[in-house]
Order: structure tokens, then sequence, then C-alpha cells
């Protein structure tokens, strides 16, 4: 499974590159395809293409803000998540984007 995704909190510091962390981590240890763009108080960093966006079988949108570039998922399947719950619990994000996946393909 490609998954990609994009997080940012409020002050744009640790909750972001905390959350991207913990997800990668966890799809890899699923061993599925991740990327990760962060959107933190340096700007967006990791950009992801439209091209990554569109191959994706799913994108984890996990914010705690207005985030940049959301035109790019406009036709990709998103799961949106708390940036909270993807440090705290990213198995649990992970979960849920993969039954999204599923849902989608019966």
């Amino acid at each position: 499974m490609k998954v990609v995704g994009i997080t940012a909190c409020p002050t744009g510091i640790a909750h972001t590159y905390m959350a991207q962390e913990a997800l990668e981590k966890e799809c890899k240890r699923r061993g599925f395809e991740v990327k990760i763009e962060t959107q933190g108080a340096f700007g967006p960093e990791n950009e992801l293409t439209q091209e990554e966006v569109d191959e994706a079988d799913v994108a984890i949108i996990a914010v705690g803000v207005v985030i940049e570039g959301t035109e790019r998922f406009d036709n990709a399947l998103v799961l949106n998540a708390d940036v909270n719950d993807a440090i705290g619990h990213p198995e649990q994000v992970v979960d849920d984007a993969v039954a999204l996946v599923e849902q989608n393909r019966a």
C-alpha cells in the first residue's frame, strides 16, 4: 500500500515533526510505501508532488491548522485526523486509513 500525507500543528514546531515520524514509522512497520509532507514553522518540507498524491492508495491529513495545497487531494482518498492522534495513536490512524481504502475497494 502506498500512503502519503501531511502533518501540521498550530505552532509548526514539535508536533508537526513528531506526527510525521510516528506515521512514517507505523507505515514502514507494516511494509507500506510512505511519504509525509510537513507544513511547519519553516514552511512546507518534503513536499508531495501531484503525481505522488495521484499514485497513493490513501492520503492521511493529520493537522491541527489550515494547510496549504489541499487542491492536490481533490481526487484522492483522504483520511482526516488530528495531529495529536497521529502522535499518540499512529497505529489507529493507519488502521483507519487502511479501512477507508478497503471500504472504497468493496
